[in-house]
């Protein structure tokens, strides 16, 4: 399994909307992820500073670099956009992190 970690912000405003939109997460979002090797999937937020972490566990890493291009990836990042720091493709701006222990 691969782990991956990343950084991002949302808009300090916008924490309940992006819990709620994540509590309602659409299933064929889920079903996407899960496809594409998607097992653990978390992501938490410092409500200080409005930034989040990701974390995930995937099966590869050249399948997952796939989601970033399927029609409910680009349909979800622009349901997004409006809360969070994006590009100017919709994706969210975000940071991968390294990790430095693992117990």
């Amino acid at each position: 399994m691969i782990k991956k970690a990343f950084a991002m912000k949302i808009y300090p405003d916008k924490h309940e909307e992006y819990r709620r939109r994540h509590d309602e997460l659409w299933p064929e979002m889920r079903e996407m992820l899960k496809e594409h090797g998607a097992h653990q999937y978390s992501i938490f937020l410092d409500p200080e500073t409005s930034k989040l972490f990701g974390y995930l566990e995937i099966e590869d890493e050249e399948r997952w670099k796939e989601t970033a291009s399927t029609v409910i990836n680009q349909k979800w990042w622009h349901y997004m956009a409006d809360i969070m720091e994006t590009n100017p493709d919709d994706s969210p701006v975000s940071k991968e992190l390294v990790q430095v222990f693992e117990l």
